[in-house]
């Protein structure tokens, strides 16, 4: 029992003396290590400050403020780790590194391709914070662009969170790119109409709206026809394009030319139906026989009333 508290009472002061020893070591690397983060502050407010120069939003400047003040700190630990253990040199440490970076390169493989894309979107910017953008079913207004994802508020105030990723790689609409935007609305016009009264009229219509740019001007063309009549289809330009405007501007479009065909006697064509009656065998005449009436290809019987 004597040689036992005797060999770990030895092992303690060797403990101690190793730590003594490590002092000087410990403190150096602190030392450096505050060192380094007084510099990723200087680089972060550095960087910062050359983006915005460079025509960069805000949200690009803070992002590569944040990276470069990571990479001094990494860079910090390093050598600080390197001073207070001084059997942990530079070759093996960045051997270690590199085996440890491919397995976490595979087991984080989707992360740094949304870095990667989140960094090109906030480099070669096809959209801002703020723009109206369209990506696969969803549609909404550009929150924030952050390093891993980019956030959308739909215009029925949800929240959608998209890959960097899928934004990069896959088509996407902006359509607050331009600071016009041409919007479309149809109607469709009985085949006796005469076609140049009507796209006059139409034409005179949306001329005074507030919201219709008068230059580009509106145009009425004339799409297809179909059993209906003629398809036609008017386009105006509005300012700016936002998602709230171009929908109140095609009601205001569309209350004001209404009313103007209908006051010229001109009514949108719709769809008719036809109803045959046909006389059952033995049966009474039509005007006292149920009637049936044919819809789509069958039949409804239907009777009249009395």
């Amino acid at each position: 029992m004597h040689l036992n508290i005797e060999a770990a009472w030895t092992r303690l002061q060797g403990m101690l003396q190793s730590l003594i020893a490590a002092i000087p070591n410990l403190s150096i690397g602190v030392g450096v290590f505050a060192l380094f983060l007084f510099a990723a502050g200087l680089a972060r407010r550095a960087v910062h400050s050359l983006t915005e120069r460079a025509g960069h939003q805000p949200g690009t400047a803070l992002v590569f403020s944040r990276l470069a003040s990571w990479a001094v700190l990494a860079l910090g630990g390093l050598v600080a780790l390197t001073i207070i253990i001084p059997e942990l040199n530079a070759a093996s440490l960045f051997g270690a590194l590199g085996v440890s970076g491919i397995a976490i390169g595979f087991a984080f493989k989707d992360i740094f391709q949304n870095l990667l894309a989140g960094l090109l979107i906030l480099l070669t910017r096809p959209f801002r914070i703020g723009d109206q953008i369209v990506s696969g079913d969803h549609e909404g207004t550009v929150e924030d662009i952050q390093v891993r994802a980019t956030l959308i508020r739909t215009y029925d105030n949800r929240q959608i969170v998209i890959p960097n990723s899928e934004l990069f790689t896959n088509r996407v609409v902006v359509n607050t790119a331009y600071e016009r935007r041409r919007l479309d609305v149809g109607l469709t016009v009985g085949f006796d109409e005469d076609l140049a009264t009507v796209k006059r009229i139409i034409l005179e219509a949306v001329a005074g709206l507030r919201d219709v740019l008068k230059d580009p001007a509106p145009r009425v063309v004339v799409r297809t026809y179909d059993d209906l009549g003629v398809n036609l289809e008017v386009r105006f330009w509005i300012e700016p394009p936002v998602r709230r405007e171009a929908i109140l501007a095609q009601d205001e479009v569309l209350e004001a030319i209404v009313p103007a065909l209908r006051e010229a006697g001109i009514t949108p064509a719709r769809p008719t139906r036809h109803v045959l009656l046909r006389r059952e065998e033995g049966g009474p005449p039509p005007d006292e026989a149920g009637q049936t009436e044919w819809v789509g290809g069958g039949e409804v019987p239907r009777r009249r009333p009395g």
